[in-house]
């Protein structure tokens, strides 16, 4: 690997493709962003020959080389079919450290076993890998999460520009996460470059005591209930049940409306971007317990 670099990576993949947008094909070229992903991933457990690191669209292998220099085994999920045959020509397994998937990362099973995930990830496919990044940790506890998503995006999973900011995505990261913004990435790192800035994302675990015994599935159901008015007060939001509430096990229609009728006004006089993660956590027990 020592005769690689990342633009002799991305011009021999390019030889071979046209970059596809619908793809979010936009190979990352900027060796200091590569260099930060990989950093910011260790921030807590560090990469190294112990790890098992998942990419998700390594594209022509930016990440994947940097990874790998690490001394990790990695496992690479890669759509594109002329992409997953580059990997395999430049890096030949890596003396058994890499492991390339040909594959839609939505549709297969995760290896269990993996410790960290470093992503350039596709902009279009960024909110479904969250939920499935969220359903591996809950199941196997990963130790570092680096993500370099759309800026806008990422904004809305830290949720710090205040009120706009908030929504189902970022009220769900949090019930295992802390999502810490990095360095942000123009769109001159990228080859081709996209229409957007980009933004480096950490997402630390936590365990927070708080949510525990919350049932995930009715938190995230009603907050996107909610949300999908947003400007409507949570007493009109709230009054029906919300859509399929029947599979979650204990649940109808009667019991929701018995439920509902214990929260205080003032709770219901709150539009849904109003409450804090903590108050959906305390409004989701209330519901639950009554």
């Amino acid at each position: 690997m020592d005769d690689l670099d990342v633009r002799l990576l991305v011009e021999l993949l390019r030889d071979r493709i046209t970059p596809d947008r619908s793809l979010g094909q936009h190979f990352l070229l900027d060796e200091a962003v590569i260099d930060r992903a990989v950093e910011i991933a260790s921030k807590n457990h560090p990469i190294n020959e112990h790890s098992h690191v998942l990419e998700i669209g390594p594209g022509p292998g930016s990440l994947t080389l940097e990874l790998l220099r690490t001394g990790a085994k990695v496992t690479a999920i890669e759509l594109d079919e002329e992409a997953t045959s580059h990997l395999a020509r430049v890096f030949n397994n890596a003396d058994g450290k890499l492991q390339v998937i040909h594959a839609d990362a939505l549709e297969i099973d995760w290896p269990k076993d993996i410790t960290h995930i470093v992503s350039n990830l596709p902009y279009q496919i960024s909110s479904p890998v969250l939920d499935r990044i969220q359903k591996h940790h809950f199941s196997s506890k990963l130790k570092g999460i680096s993500l370099l998503v759309q800026e806008e995006f990422a904004e809305r999973m830290a949720m710090n520009k205040g009120y706009a900011t908030r929504g189902p995505l970022g009220h769900s990261l949090w019930l295992d996460f802390d999502v810490e913004l990095d360095s942000k990435v123009a769109p001159h790192s990228f080859s081709p470059s996209p229409r957007v800035h980009s933004r480096l994302t950490n997402l630390i675990p936590v365990n927070r005591e708080m949510t525990e015994s919350i049932d995930r599935r009715l938190f995230r159901m009603v907050i996107i209930e909610c949300f999908a008015n947003r400007r409507r007060k949570l007493r009109t939001s709230l009054k029906k049940s919300p859509k399929r509430l029947n599979r979650i096990s204990g649940w109808h229609r009667s019991r929701w409306e018995k439920a509902t009728n214990t929260i205080p006004s003032e709770t219901l006089d709150l539009r849904p971007e109003n409450l804090t993660s903590e108050d959906w956590v305390s409004l989701i027990s209330q519901i639950t317990q009554a």
